[in-house]
């Protein structure tokens, strides 16, 4: 497994030794829960393990890194664990190859009742099974309410490691069921000492990593996509020119999100609050409150659509021509 973040890394190790047998990891998106929460697995599981995590070498470790290991169970979304390597139930694959459905972007509830049948069989080695439900807000209440009395009284040495960016979206059944960990925030200067880690150019790093409202991983993300400092600080005025800038060729949710951040700004500068995601220099003077808190409204209503599989070019020309008329109003 790779190396964990320092600001994770301190809070895998307070959390080892925690006692209990569910845990809810909760906070903002991009704070690393699915990260934390793998690395704690693999630290319950260890063979050998130290006072930091798992050894790293052990067969149980090679087990979790390869995907294959029969005392840990992860439970997500289809969409995540294709795109996270990890493997569907043999009927799941075959329905999808098959073509019989997409892949879920929620945790079914057949997926749940193979995990409970996973929690009743005796365990391969004595530290007992390990369960990692994420993202665990993308149960359904069926999913949810099918695992309730597992997790009020596992069987055997069962521990639960539940890992949410909107933990207020859990039935309060389940988040009373847990002990709850807050994510913690990486300071800027972690995170800019991370990021030029991973290679980031220093300038990069800084803009990026404001970009992404301090979360470092989404920083790297954005740098991986192709946005570029440069880019970034132009696109606010770019938008005011009808101009998609930086944004061209995305993903409509990283889209939408990126136009958020700068009507965010822009409503912070009307107000006389310092902007999150760029810098005051880089945005345009802000037009109409009226407009702008209207073009925010508007945003969070195409946030309800945004997977659906619009035609992307139409999308992004709307989009666009929307933004331009809220940063040209004039009171």
């Amino acid at each position: 497994m790779s190396a964990l973040a320092p600001w994770l890394q301190h809070q895998l190790t307070g959390l080892i030794k925690r006692p209990g047998h569910a845990l809810l990891l909760q906070g903002a998106s991009g704070l690393g829960q699915y990260e934390l929460g793998l690395a704690l697995a693999a630290a319950w599981l260890c063979h050998a393990p130290t006072s930091a995590g798992a050894c790293g070498v052990c067969p149980s470790c090679h087990g979790i890194e390869v995907r294959a290991h029969a005392d840990l169970s992860v439970l997500m979304p289809e969409t995540d664990m294709l795109a996270l390597n990890w493997p569907l139930s043999e009927k799941a694959q075959k329905d999808i190859d098959d073509k019989k459905r997409k892949p879920s972007k929620e945790i079914r509830v057949e997926a749940m009742r193979d995990l409970l049948g996973f929690t009743q069989t005796t365990g391969a080695n004595a530290n007992g099974k390990v369960v990692l439900i994420y993202p665990a807000e993308r149960m359904n209440t069926i999913t949810a309410n099918t695992l309730l009395k597992t997790l009020e009284e596992p069987a055997g040495n069962t521990r639960f490691i539940l890992a949410s960016a909107a933990a207020h979206e859990l039935l309060p059944t389940v988040r009373s069921r847990c002990q709850v960990h807050p994510m913690q925030w990486p300071s800027n200067a972690e995170g800019l000492r991370w990021l030029v880690q991973q290679g980031l150019p220093e300038g990069e790093a800084s803009v990026l990593l404001k970009a992404a409202g301090g979360r470092p991983d989404d920083a790297q993300a954005l740098f991986q996509l192709g946005f570029q400092a440069k880019l970034w600080r132009a696109l606010p005025k770019a938008l005011q020119r009808g101009d998609p800038g930086v944004l061209a060729d995305n993903a409509a949710p990283l889209v939408l999100s990126s136009l958020q951040k700068v009507c965010h700004d822009l409503l912070h500068l009307a107000c006389g609050a310092a902007p999150r995601f760029f810098d005051a220099d880089d945005l345009p003077k802000p037009s109409s409150m009226m407009a702008l808190t209207q073009w925010s409204k508007d945003l969070l209503q195409s946030a309800k659509t945004v997977e659906h599989p619009y035609q992307a070019g139409l999308l992004m020309e709307a989009w666009v021509s929307r933004a331009q008329r809220a940063m040209n109003a004039r009171a």
